[in-house]
């Protein structure tokens, strides 16, 4: 394995570094005194490197490939942000940086009516040749995945565990499917990481990073995606919610609580996949787009900070 690849190893197993850090530290590194400076731990040199031999063993056996940030495939607008992981552990094929990928994530318990809408929009999408990106969790996360697969596309699997350790088990069916046609399954985290309650948001960003937009099929106000909104918005991503999710049900619609309040705030509302293209000029054919409480003139960073306060409140 090359020194450097060895180096970004060691690196990744630093426990409490920021992805920024972590690059910080690679960019700058000379001996084992850096390790010290920048880990909560007392490294020893010999250690961490032992580990990181391990991994490189553990990626030829279970045929994982890793890109670091040092290296042009390593997706563009993921390098953009503040926070990028220095490195990606993947199986499968890296998205094409030409083409633009579309989010779509929202709650693990979703109504059928907001299930059979997540995976209908990215099946149109995917009929369309857009990508779809979401985090293998059961609910919304699955059918955007199916949906997508359906729609002959690659879709992109983001994960908070190792790219070996599929959560939840449930869906390793579904991640060999998406092996299978084309897809990805990532992750910034090492082979036989488990998943952790800080590992999804911080999945998330990669999420919203990787994707020219989000869309947030349905949300509780309590929910995970409300923070993947966040991070959309923060990266100046778009952000749509659709309208499944905003209040069809009336005031004692609990499960779209957190998409009504965004759109209620100015977020967008889509109700099919051909809106987005027109959002991005693609080509389709002029939909009849639902509107609902949408405010005019809000703009990204107006309801970034809206809804800060919001989760600051909830959450």
């Amino acid at each position: 394995m090359h020194v450097n690849s060895l180096l970004d190893l060691m690196i990744c197993r630093i426990p409490g570094l920021k992805g920024d850090e972590k690059i910080k530290l690679a960019e700058n590194f000379s001996s084992e005194d850096d390790l010290l400076l920048y880990g909560r731990e007392r490294w020893k040199m010999d250690k961490v490197q032992r580990q990181a031999e391990k991994d490189a063993v553990a990626l030829n056996k279970l045929g994982i490939r890793l890109v670091s940030w040092r290296e042009e495939a390593y997706p563009p607008l993921l390098r953009e942000i503040s926070d990028p992981p220095n490195v990606l552990f993947y199986r499968g094929c890296l998205p094409d940086p030409e083409k633009p990928l579309a989010a779509i994530v929202g709650t693990r318990k979703p109504t059928s009516r907001a299930a059979s809408c997540a995976f209908e929009l990215s099946r149109e999408l995917g009929r369309a040749g857009i990508n779809v990106v979401s985090g293998l969790a059961i609910g919304i996360d699955s059918m955007a995945h199916r949906g997508n697969i359906e729609g002959g596309s690659a879709t992109v699997a983001v994960l908070g565990s190792g790219p070996d350790m599929i959560y939840p088990p449930s869906n390793r069916d579904l991640a060999r499917r998406i092996l299978e046609t084309g897809g990805i399954i990532l992750s910034e985290y090492p082979p036989g990481t488990s998943p952790r309650r800080w590992t999804f948001p911080a999945r998330n960003r990669i999420i919203t990073a990787l994707a020219r937009g989000t869309v947030i099929v349905e949300a509780p106000e309590k929910s995970g995606a409300l923070i993947t909104a966040m991070f959309a918005l923060e990266q100046g991503r778009d952000l749509w919610v659709h309208s499944v999710g905003c209040n069809p049900e009336g005031a004692g619609y609990v499960k779209g609580a957190g998409t009504s309040w965004l759109a209620a705030e100015g977020a967008k509302v889509i109700s099919s996949g051909e809106d987005i293209l027109n959002e991005w000029n693609l080509p389709a054919s002029k939909p009849d787009i639902i509107k609902i409480n949408q405010k005019k003139g809000n703009t990204g960073a107006e309801l970034a900070s809206s809804l800060a306060e919001y989760l600051n409140i909830k959450v």
